[in-house]
C-alpha cells in the first residue's frame, strides 16, 4: 500500500531557504525601518513635530505611530537623513517620474523645410535661418526638395543645394544621411549638435 503523498520540497534538502533580507536590492531602493542601522538619524519632512536628530528607536516609534515608514533618503550623511512617509507611494511616484523623464527624452521633433530645385539665394538664406533656429531648439531638420513635373531633370542641382544647406548649418547640426531621392522628393536630415 503506497504511503501518504508528500509534496517535493522546493528547496534543496539540507540547504537553507533564501533569506529575503539578503536578496539583492534594486539600486533605487532605500533602507527602510529596521534596515536602517545607524544609532541616530536626522529627521526631515512634514510628518514630524520638529526636524532634528533623533535616536533610531524614537524615529521608528514616530513612524509606527503615524502608520508610515521611516525611509533613509541620504545614507552617506552623518547622521543619515530620514523621512517618515508611505514608502510604496514614494516608490510609485519615483517610477512615474522616471517614466515621464524617459518619454520626454524620447520625443524628437522633426521640423521640415521645403525647397524647389531652383530656389533663389534670398529664399535659401531665409530657410537656412529658420533651420538654424530649429536646430538650436534641439529639433531635427528635414530639408526636402520637391521636383514637380519635368523639374526632376534638375535632381543633381537639388542634391548640390541640399549638401550646401547641410554644410552651411554645420555650426548648429550635422547631416545624418546623404540626400536621398524618394519618388519626386529628395531629402536630408540634420540633427542638432550635442550641447557641451
Amino acid at each position: 500500500m503506497p504511503g501518504p503523498y508528500r509534496p517535493k520540497p522546493t528547496f534543496r534538502p539540507g540547504g537553507r531557504r533564501p533569506d529575503p533580507r539578503q536578496q539583492k536590492k534594486d539600486e533605487n531602493e532605500l533602507n527602510i525601518n529596521e534596515e536602517i542601522t545607524a544609532p541616530q538619524v536626522r529627521l526631515v519632512g512634514d510628518n514630524i513635530p520638529e526636524q532634528g536628530v533623533y535616536p533610531i528607536s524614537k524615529a521608528l516609534a514616530m513612524a509606527d505611530e503615524l502608520e508610515l515608514d521611516l525611509v533613509e533618503i541620504s545614507a552617506k550623511a552623518d547622521p543619515p537623513v530620514c523621512k517618515i512617509l508611505d514608502y510604496q507611494k514614494y516608490l510609485y511616484q519615483q517610477k512615474k517620474k522616471a517614466k515621464e523623464m524617459k518619454s520626454n527624452a524620447a520625443k524628437v521633433v522633426i521640423k521640415e523645410i521645403r525647397f524647389g530645385p531652383n530656389t533663389d539665394e534670398h529664399d535659401f538664406q531665409f530657410k537656412k535661418k529658420h533651420a538654424s533656429e530649429f536646430l538650436q531648439e534641439g529639433s531635427k531638420v528635414k530639408a526636402t526638395i520637391f521636383f514637380r513635373g519635368r523639374s526632376i531633370m534638375f535632381k543633381d542641382q537639388g542634391e548640390k543645394q541640399l549638401l550646401r544647406f547641410a554644410v552651411e548649418l554645420e555650426e548648429f547640426g550635422r547631416a545624418e544621411n546623404m540626400p536621398a531621392l524618394e519618388g519626386k522628393r529628395m531629402s536630408i536630415i540634420i540633427a542638432p549638435n550635442k550641447k557641451k
